[in-house]
């Protein structure tokens, strides 16, 4: 049975995508910690990051860092934070999230905000991510 990132990768369910290839996706969480934070996966299921082959790692973080300045341009921060634990989802999957300082982050916290917003941040992220391609 196919995870809910590649139900999402494969357009089955919704989401605000800022930015793909072949091998990748990247979209907003729907449950941010911060505006602006972006889920980053491979389009192929694996539950456990350093278990993918290398070069799929490696394309994963080229893919990711790509998309991680698409943010920063589009959202205004000091820095691009990262994280990756994925125990809630068994699909790999990287977050990134716009910071001015590190206590921007507490995954305790999830903001809620209206699907405009979403939509306008996903927008501003995918056209910086486009303008570099």
């Amino acid at each position: 049975m196919a995870t809910i990132f590649s139900r999402i990768a494969a357009g089955e369910i919704p989401s605000y995508k800022v930015a793909s290839d072949e091998g990748h996706y990247a979209f907003l969480d729907i449950n941010p910690v911060v505006a602006g934070h972006v889920l980053v996966i491979p389009r192929r299921e694996e539950d456990y990051i350093f278990n993918l082959p290398e070069d799929e790692y490696k394309s994963l973080w080229g893919f990711a860092r790509r998309v991680a300045e698409a943010l920063k341009k589009a959202v205004p921060c000091k820095r691009v934070a990262v994280a990756v634990m994925g125990m809630e989802v068994p699909h790999v999957h990287i977050h990134l999230m716009p910071i001015n300082s590190e206590g921007d982050i507490n995954f305790s916290r999830k903001i809620d905000l209206p699907a405009a917003e979403m939509e306008a941040i996903a927008a501003a992220i995918a056209a910086e991510f486009e303008s570099e391609a």
